[in-house]
């Protein structure tokens, strides 16, 4: 088929819909969207052309026939996700293999939407976007499962309590109107890098990926080393062949580098205070080692790690070992991956 085909998250990689849905619409091209589903996508080693734009920019640029394939936590998540992305286009053909439904969303091209139905097995529906408009300064997160954590700009800001999560930005700030448990030290580190526009924030529940990590082969010993700074989902645009290693501040974000990097085979040097939820599975290469701060915040001994040490290391090995010393007393070692 002449047709670009458009992967949103890991889960459509881990499950193997990815490469069936290859085999059976012969795509021109593949792009796919989404932090951990480049590294699902990466540790796959199918064809296909990684961006870091969202999917309804990703759609807005094509001219050609063109559809979404995802595989969201719960059949509901998923349909909620598609009408998401649907609501900012004139029409979307979005292939959910949660439950085996090709959605003809809105205008989109109907005999598109019946090709692949027919040659997927999958069953056709045709659905409009809710397309309401919301109070403005007014978000809305659906399909929330309670239990599972809530993010916005890739940071966590507390436990979904209720399927919708309803967040206001109002006064300056942002505060929580329903459907939320906050994380005061979540919305104090989405604060510091000033008040999101909650409108077109990138928001969303639960983990940011299922599947372990697979492990790569081990990166240059020298060399750039990258700071993430409560901000994983950043990670790309900081990680290229000269960098040996990962500075990491944060347990979420610790978590996600060492996932992506266990793949890149790049260690990490991760800082926690030990307030992680578990987002994602646990993975870290060779060489890396996770500190916790014994007395503190993650951020305070993040800065000072940041701002009193060269990130630039003839060896990652020495850096680390310096690290350490320079450290002593003030963290103690959760994760130690060196001289593996």
């Amino acid at each position: 088929m002449n047709l670009v085909m458009v992967v949103h998250g890991p889960e459509a990689f881990d499950a193997g819909d990815v490469e069936r849905m290859i085999g059976l619409l012969a795509p021109r091209l593949v792009l796919v969207a989404g932090v951990m589903a480049r590294t699902a996508a990466e540790e796959s080693g199918l064809p296909v052309t990684c961006t870091d734009e969202r999917p309804s920019v990703v759609f807005r640029a094509l001219v050609e026939p063109s559809c979404l394939v995802n595989r969201g936590k719960t059949p509901e998540s998923g349909r909620i996700f598609g009408e998401l992305v649907a609501g900012r286009l004139s029409g979307l053909v979005h292939v959910e293999c949660s439950n085996g439904t090709v959605y003809c969303w809105d205008s989109a091209d109907e005999n598109l939407a019946a090709e692949i139905a027919s040659r997927t097995g999958y069953g056709l529906v045709r659905a409009g976007s809710d397309r309401r408009s919301r109070p403005e300064g007014v978000r809305e997160i659906r399909g929330c499962i309670p239990g599972e954590a809530v993010f916005v700009n890739g940071l966590v800001v507390g436990t979904a309590t209720a399927e919708t999560v309803v967040l206001e930005s109002a006064g300056g700030t942002l505060r929580v109107v329903s459907g939320l448990e906050p994380k005061p030290h979540g919305f104090e580190k989405l604060l510091r890098a000033g008040l999101p526009d909650i409108g077109i924030a990138w928001c969303k529940s639960g983990p940011v990926r299922t599947a372990p990590p697979r492990q790569g082969g081990r990166a240059r010993s020298g060399g750039r080393i990258a700071v993430v700074d409560h901000c994983g989902h950043t990670l790309y645009r900081d990680i290229g062949e000269d960098v040996c290693g990962v500075l990491a501040v944060g347990d979420d974000t610790t978590a996600v580098c060492g996932h992506i990097c266990s793949h890149a085979g790049i260690p990490v040097f991760g800082v926690i205070d030990g307030d992680g939820d578990a987002i994602v599975k646990p993975g870290y290469a060779p060489g890396s080692v996770v500190v916790e701060v014994t007395h503190g915040r993650d951020d305070d001994i993040g800065r000072e790690v940041i701002a009193t040490r060269n990130l630039w290391a003839a060896s990652w090995e020495e850096w680390v070992e310096e690290t350490l010393r320079a450290l002593e007393g003030r963290v103690r070692i959760v994760v130690d991956r060196r001289g593996e």
